[in-house]
């Protein structure tokens, strides 16, 4: 359990480093495309698609598959170990899998941070000012509840005039 553990986390770094890698350059794959395909079907210059940069999830899991695929067999043939078992087979894979999903949460994260930045200082600002606002009312004025029972009280201890006794005999009641 503790080795399909350290792969896994090595797989998400490589899947960050693999995406990361694959969107600065798709060289390898306008390569094969090239290869692979006729002068009508072949990708655009200004296509940035890889291997696993701007595709889908299924593409995605088929060729980490089969890179991994790939890499086990030459494995097996260089190290005679059993090491390559379908556990870490699949712990590489969906680790990898995931490496490519959070290294494309951080760039989109990137782009949205660099488009709004200027209205995001301007959310801060504002919110700043706010809160600058309310802790200037906090210290000059003391919360209604506060006065409402300092009235309540002064009010209460102003004697009236007659007591009720008073009043109801002006009444003839008693």
């Amino acid at each position: 359990m503790t080795l399909e553990l350290i792969v896994f986390i090595a797989s998400v770094l490589f899947g960050i480093f693999l995406y990361w890698r694959e969107s600065q350059g798709n060289g390898l794959y306008r390569f094969l495309n090239k290869m692979f395909n006729s002068k009508a079907l072949q990708m655009k210059s200004s296509n940035k698609k890889g291997f696993l940069y701007q595709q889908s999830f299924l593409l995605r899991l088929v060729f980490i598959g089969f890179l991994f695929l790939i890499g086990i067999v030459v494995t097996r043939f260089l190290i005679p170990i059993d090491i390559a078992t379908i556990s870490i087979f699949a712990s590489m894979i969906v680790g990898t899998l995931a490496g490519t999903y959070i290294a494309n949460f951080v760039f989109k994260s990137g782009e949205v941070i660099d488009e709004k930045s200027d209205s995001l200082e301007d959310m801060v600002h504002d919110t700043i000012e706010k809160g600058k606002d309310f802790i200037e009312d906090l210290k000059t004025e003391k919360p209604k509840t506060v006065k409402a029972a300092k009235e309540d009280i002064a009010n209460a201890s102003k004697p009236d005039e007659k007591s009720a006794r008073e009043r109801l005999k002006d009444k003839g009641l008693l």
